[in-house]
């Protein structure tokens, strides 16, 4: 498994703590890593997904409510929900990484973490958010990038 998924999980995992019991984001991410003794490899990156989502949170779910019809995002799973965030904040915030990585990503961990309907929730969910996105021409479609 490649060092930016398993970023991707340990900040999906450290978002789905902060979901049961919120506090100071970077302080909650060292504990974490402290009692499960992530690789340090995985860390920075990890890191900054943590802090981008928590930093970004309303407008991440604000995007995540509008693209998810008929869903509050009260009644989501929290793991999805955590997954959801992480993906949009990539999309939204990461110039580096092509969308269709993170919503592939994002699918891929909601097979691994979430029920059996998360992976086609999700990619629902990331493909309404990414087309939007281009639609208000916030992102670029990736072939135009």
């Amino acid at each position: 498994m490649g060092t930016r998924r398993r970023a991707r999980e340990l900040a999906v995992q450290v978002l789905f703590h902060l979901g049961f019991s919120p506090g100071d984001p970077g302080s909650v991410f060292d504990l974490i890593c402290e009692c499960f003794e992530f690789p340090d490899s995985i860390r920075p990156f990890a890191r900054e997904l943590v802090i981008g989502v928590w930093r970004h949170k309303r407008e991440l779910d604000q995007l995540i409510s509008q693209a998810s019809k008929h869903w509050r995002l009260e009644r989501m799973s929290r793991v999805d929900k955590s997954i959801l965030r992480v993906a949009t904040f990539e999309i939204l915030c990461r110039d580096d990484i092509p969308p269709k990585v993170s919503i592939d990503e994002a699918v891929e961990m909601g097979k691994k973490f979430g029920s059996d309907d998360s992976s086609g929730f999700i990619n629902g969910v990331l493909d309404n958010i990414y087309n939007t996105l281009i639609k208000h021409g916030r992102i670029k479609r990736e072939e135009d990038a």
